[in-house]
């Protein structure tokens, strides 16, 4: 017998942090970086990572695991060395093509990772060249420490496979279906996947795809995640509940949510939303509009926001040294805010079918 909708991710628990500790990372604690800056770098570096596998031509398996151990190494050291999570985004890519089995050449990850922060065409660098064989030492002496970080465990599940069972259990249209899926590839510049399980992740950017899709005219975000209303009657084991017709609680009860789950997933949906909104969105996806102006489901006074606009955040980091070497330069044109990032998406022009799903490579 199956498991349940959503429950494949528990073996994934000790990986999971509450939202407090986010003011405890070695970041905030050893080196003083204020949390709205620590947010910035770790999804500057995991877009970094992301152009890398792209460049490799991975598939998108090895650049969601490599995205997570990202984020789990940094709840273990500090980004104060900026330097570092370029070769970090690296060894992340490096180990997640042997885990993934979509082997790389070291040599060709270290290409495309000094090209990168270079700025110079992979085609110019030769295979033998001093600078490759450096980048290699630097790329094999971080994947030591990031073994370390993750105590050589490498189970990583992925809200994606979670909302291929959404999509597999209800026809939903196509625009959903793409909206759902840049919005989980987007989670990953977020720290979610360390903050709560794949299928809240899932259940939350489908909620938000839906409403995204049926206007802010259809039922409110606060709406589709509330609590059902108690009955008078005995109570009914929730594996017994029948499946209801409101496509609006279509997540809510596919996965069977308690009470712990949908607070939880109105937390995931609003740092999604924050994270949005504080991004620089012009000439991006269609769909980035949208969603960077929804009101979250509700409020939650026991934290501040996460996400602050990039304005307030730039000026926290302009003691890094410039320079033809400095990562800054290879990454602004992509980061998160900057007027050039785009959200990882697939091919919008092709229909993907379900099965192929997981792999946007």
């Amino acid at each position: 017998m199956g498991s349940p909708p959503g429950e494949r991710a528990i073996t994934g628990t000790q990986w999971l942090f509450p939202i407090s500790a986010l003011a405890k990372t070695p970041s905030r604690q050893t080196s003083n970086i204020p949390l709205e800056k620590e947010l910035y770098d770790r999804a500057r570096g995991v877009e970094f990572l992301f152009r890398i596998a792209v460049s490799l031509v991975l598939p998108s398996s090895a650049m969601l695991t490599a995205a997570t151990w990202f984020h789990r190494f940094y709840m273990r050291y500090s980004l104060e060395d900026y330097h570092r999570q370029a070769s970090d985004g690296a060894a992340c890519i490096f180990l997640a093509t042997k885990t993934e089995e979509c082997g790389r050449k070291l040599r060709d990850v270290a290409k495309i990772y000094f090209s990168k922060i270079n700025r110079i065409d992979p085609k110019e660098l030769s295979d033998d060249s001093k600078e490759i064989e450096d980048a290699q030492i630097v790329i094999l002496a971080t994947e030591e420490v990031l073994l370390e970080a993750l105590c050589f465990d490498f189970v990583v599940e992925s809200p994606h496979k979670d909302l291929v069972e959404l999509f597999d259990a209800r026809d939903e249209s196509f625009d959903l279906q793409e909206c759902a899926w840049s919005i989980a590839n987007d989670s990953y510049r977020t720290p979610l996947c360390i903050l709560f399980r794949p299928a809240i992740i899932a259940a939350a950017c489908y909620i938000l795809a839906q409403y995204m899709t049926e206007g802010p005219q259809s039922t409110s975000l606060s709406e589709r995640i509330a609590s059902p209303a108690p009955s008078a009657s005995l109570p009914t084991p929730p594996t017994q509940h029948p499946m209801s017709s409101q496509s609006a609680r279509f997540a809510i009860e596919f996965f069977k949510f308690n009470e712990m789950d949908l607070s939880s997933l109105g937390e995931a949906i609003t740092i999604i939303l924050e994270f949005y909104g504080a991004q620089d969105i012009q000439d991006s996806a269609a769909y980035l509009a949208g969603v960077a102006s929804v009101t979250p489901p509700s409020a939650h006074p026991n934290r501040e926001h996460m996400y602050l606009p990039l304005a307030h955040v730039i000026p926290q980091i302009s003691h890094i040294p410039s320079g033809s070497n400095n990562e800054q330069q290879t990454t602004s044109e992509s980061t998160p805010g900057s007027q050039e990032w785009k959200p990882a998406t697939e091919d919008r022009h092709t229909k993907p079918k379900i099965s192929d799903r997981l792999d946007l490579s």
